[in-house]
């Protein structure tokens, strides 16, 4: 199946440009000059994915978007702009759009946006028919969310006593974690060893919902509630019915629909927008951050009452870094991954891949190494992948990382024999040279951190 793309701009020859290059790419591609022709394609027919130049003659790319993700959320949105909106554009992103390209346009650039808008609109558990009903995402067992890999690690292991742990139950659960640590698989899992393992799982990407369109997002919308509302729309909470409402990053969420889902959650009613009846729904939620939101409570960036509402039971998601036993496990599945997406058939990695990728620290986590193994099998010509198709960025990390374990263990005996001379300057060294950490302050001077802290305390050393 063709996918659709309305392309909006302007400038009809660089349009008819785009429109031939995308269609002979496979697309199925419609032209809109103005916001005005725009609008009246997306109300005649559903697109997955729209280009749109953010300045046009009788609107701009701002309300196109709100206007776009009030008719149909799950389009995937792209700017098109000048250096000088580069801003605006990121602005853009915060109200729901997919991402930005610059102009003059790159033909290959813009391909592959178009294809990662189209693998996130893919990879939702909620999809929106042309009627705007959300329909079960759980039919899909096959897709890539329910692969999950363990790990044998005592990071992994601890992890998964968890999951199994509070699966079963119907513990609301706060999944913590940087970027790219697995959140939504942990999620998955859960619902998947959970009692409602046949029912829905709907998973809700807080962080691209506009604060405007939130109500009717979570909570479904009538036909003329408001100017947009051509049809009548489940929410995401009934469509959760039975099963389980997963919200990434709720820490994004608004004070104001803060307020709105506390309610839902504590009353499990919800009344969609414009109606007079309150629909009672029976969900099963899972929520993740990768902020710290004991200290958004702390400055009331957060509710408290909400925090406690979804934190009944918290699971850490840990760093990559800290599975090392797991690293090549991970790695295998995700090159397996990638030899179907890519149809190729790369055997595996060469040792020195295996020695670097067991080094290095992986600051984007699992997301970092699925794209690095993906994009090194689409370069590997043979068999196994080597060193020379893996990304620059990873031995400078792995060269900056011995020199600056050389340094430390030159200045390590210094230090000791500076502190017998002079203690106080010699902890103030040590502190600036390792960024006030104090634990590897601690290391240089070789001392404990509780005789540091006494000694900081002592010399009266301002951190």
């Amino acid at each position: 199946m063709s996918h659709k793309i309305l392309v909006i701009d302007d400038d009809i020859s660089f349009c008819i440009m785009l429109k031939t290059f995308l269609e002979k790419k496979g697309f199925i591609v419609t032209n809109a000059f103005n916001s005005k022709e725009a609008e009246i394609c997306f109300n005649k027919e559903n697109f997955d994915v729209v280009l749109t130049d953010v300045r046009l003659p009788d609107s701009d790319g701002i309300e196109l978007l709100k206007a776009i993700k009030q008719k149909s959320f799950a389009t995937q949105v792209i700017l098109m702009t000048g250096y000088t909106e580069i801003k605006t554009a990121v602005n853009a992103m915060k109200l729901g759009a997919f991402d930005y390209v610059g102009k003059p346009i790159n033909p290959d650039e813009i391909l592959f946006t178009i294809h990662q808008a189209l693998d996130k609109k893919a990879a939702k558990k909620v999809a929106v028919s042309e009627t705007d009903t959300v329909v079960n995402a759980q039919s899909n067992h096959s897709g890539q969310a329910t692969e999950f890999v363990e790990g044998a690690s005592k990071a992994s292991s601890t992890l998964h006593e968890y999951i199994n742990l509070v699966a079963p139950t119907n513990m609301s659960v706060l999944i913590m974690g940087e970027s790219g640590t697995g959140k939504e698989n942990i999620a998955h899992s859960i619902h998947l060893k959970s009692k409602r393992a046949q029912k829905p799982y709907i998973a809700v990407d807080c962080g691209a919902i506009p604060k405007d369109l939130a109500s009717s997002e979570f909570f479904g919308h009538i036909k003329g509630s408001f100017t947009g509302a051509i049809n009548d729309k489940m929410g995401h909470f009934e469509a959760a019915n039975g099963g389980t409402i997963f919200l990434d990053e709720v820490g994004n969420l608004s004070y104001e629909v803060q307020v709105q889902l506390l309610r839902a959650l504590q009353e499990r009613k919800v009344k969609p927008v414009g109606s007079n009846h309150e629909v009672i729904v029976d969900i099963r939620v899972i929520a993740a951050t990768n902020e710290d939101l004991q200290k958004a409570v702390k400055d009331g960036e957060f509710r408290e009452d909400l925090f406690h509402r979804l934190n009944e039971f918290g699971i850490q998601a840990p760093r990559l870094a800290e599975r090392r036993e797991d690293i090549l496990m991970f790695a295998d599945h995700f090159l397996n991954q990638s030899n179907r997406d890519l149809d190729k058939r790369v055997l595996g990695f060469s040792p020195e891949v295996e020695s670097l990728f067991l080094s290095y620290d992986w600051p984007g986590n699992l997301r970092e190494m699925k794209n690095i193994i993906k994009r090194s099998v689409l370069l590997t010509k043979e068999e196994w992948i080597s060193k020379e198709v893996l990304p620059a960025e990873m031995f400078e990390a792995s060269a900056i990382r011995t020199q600056n374990a050389v340094n430390i263990e030159n200045q390590e005996e210094d230090l000791r024999l500076f502190s017998s001379r002079n203690e106080e300057q010699a902890i103030r060294t040590a502190l600036e040279k390792v960024k006030f950490n104090k634990t590897k302050a601690a290391q240089l001077l070789g001392i404990d951190r509780k005789t540091l802290y006494n000694k900081i305390k002592l010399y009266e050393i301002e951190l």
